[in-house]
């Protein structure tokens, strides 16, 4: 009886010790974005802890960098970041407060999600009488589910080198978002034919690759210019084009103010569609697939 019970002690702590040490083995992974960061739980499954240091509905440009962030990035295995400026006003200082060697560029536990991505929109030249532009290029490329293929590819061939045990696992999760995206492509592309060739008013310049990839025409926005308020002036400019081009839409996002969209579609007699470049900034999105089906149900709405 006391050996069994001794047995029975010792296969006790031995199932902690083997839960203890299997939780240990995750890679502790930090994203910037959560688009980033649901890739990353597709492609890591149970073998990797995520965090996202942005909200889905908060504004990459502008986030609240938080002393518990440097925390997270001292902590972190992994850093998924996009790698073309798009976070250049909070991570500099949060890495450099982290002083983490195995997070920084060029090392294996740095995924730069741009890497090997021809971005849109790069300026012949850079001024401040622009706005917030981007000297690399629009860094809003993961809303093209072409791209966001190969950002899980790149996450993938990370994750396979910093933790060779599970790699198999990583590459057949990798393939699988893969094929998903396939299937789905041709359902998202079918959803959105009769539309193809219409122009669309953003808010902000979100959305050329999205556009790009489903055939839509989005070169009228609210601002101005990129990071700047809509004015009364150039709102009237904009209403007076929407009613001579016929625009339909009007693409606005969760940290957007939405009462000057609903003015300009009251004036022209176009909906205000809400889109979200993020998992989960929009009811029953929590993955990056439904993401681009209720992009594409909402759009397809709004235009029919």
């Amino acid at each position: 009886m006391k050996t069994d019970r001794l047995t029975n002690l010792f296969l006790t702590i031995f199932a902690g010790l083997t839960i203890t040490a299997s939780a240990q083995a995750r890679l502790n992974v930090v994203a910037t974005l959560p688009d980033f960061a649901s890739l990353a739980r597709e492609i890591g499954g149970d073998n990797v802890d995520v965090t996202a240091l942005a909200k889905p509905t908060e504004d990459p440009h502008f986030v609240d960098a938080r002393p518990s962030f440097v925390v997270k990035l001292r902590n972190a295995d992994v850093l998924i970041d996009g790698g073309a400026e798009l976070e250049v006003g909070w991570l500099p200082p949060l890495l450099q407060n982290a002083r983490n060697p195995k997070i920084e560029i060029g090392q294996p536990g740095r995924v730069q999600a741009s890497q090997g991505i021809r971005l849109m929109e790069v300026p012949a030249q850079l001024t401040r009488a622009a706005g917030d532009v981007h000297a690399m290029g629009n860094p809003h490329f993961m809303v093209d589910p072409i791209v966001a293929k190969a950002v899980a590819a790149h996450i993938a061939s990370a994750f396979s080198t910093l933790d060779p045990t599970h790699a198999s696992q990583y590459q057949t999760n990798e393939k699988e978002f893969e094929n998903t995206i396939n299937a789905r492509l041709q359902e998202w592309g079918e959803k959105l034919l009769p539309y193809r060739g219409q122009s669309l008013v953003a808010y902000h310049d979100s959305w050329p690759y999205f556009a790009h990839r489903f055939g839509f025409n989005i070169s009228l926005f609210l601002e101005p210019k990129p990071g700047i308020p809509p004015s009364p002036s150039h709102l009237a400019e904009v209403i007076a084009q929407m009613k001579a081009q016929k625009i339909k839409a009007i693409l606005v996002e969760p940290y957007h103010n939405r009462k000057i969209a609903q003015k300009v579609a009251e004036a022209t007699g176009a909906k205000v569609v809400d889109f979200c470049q993020f998992p989960g900034g929009l009811p029953n999105t929590p993955t990056y697939v439904k993401l681009i089906d209720a992009l594409v149900n909402n759009l397809a709405v709004a235009l029919k």
